[in-house]
């Protein structure tokens, strides 16, 4: 068994593939449309077939309720793996993406906190050398 898809809930599909694509980096793995949604995912460049991110829409009320709770208290919905936090940092930050959470030291790991404009926070991490 592995892990093949991960989803996250976005308040709009358009707008999560301009910000996963153009701001993150990632690559538009599948697009197929599914009624007035599509089947939606990203995936690393640096590993084009392994996990997928599908860019899920947050249409069902528990997913809009989930998601405001979250972010309420400051919670990322997921984590992402960077090799320099203070480098993915100041790249992000000069790319207009707001940080909630500056680059952190926190037992042997570096995180920091983003809005990915879609209604949720993303933490990035890398282990401390």
């Amino acid at each position: 068994m592995r892990i093949g898809h991960l989803s996250i809930f976005v308040d709009d599909q358009d707008k999560a593939l301009t910000f996963y694509t153009g701001v993150l980096g990632f690559t538009k793995k599948h697009e197929i449309p599914l009624g007035e949604h599509r089947w939606l995912t990203v995936v690393s460049p640096e590993e084009p077939d392994g996990v997928e991110l599908v860019l899920e829409p947050d249409q069902h009320p528990a997913a809009a309720t989930f998601k405001k709770a979250l972010v309420t208290d400051g919670i990322p919905v997921t984590m992402f793996g960077v090799p320099d936090v203070a480098a993915e940092y100041e790249r992000l930050t000069a790319l207009g993406v707001i940080f909630t959470q500056e680059p952190l030291s926190v037992g042997g790991m570096t995180t920091a906190v983003f809005d990915d404009t879609c209604g949720n926070l993303i933490q990035i991490a890398a282990p401390q050398a």
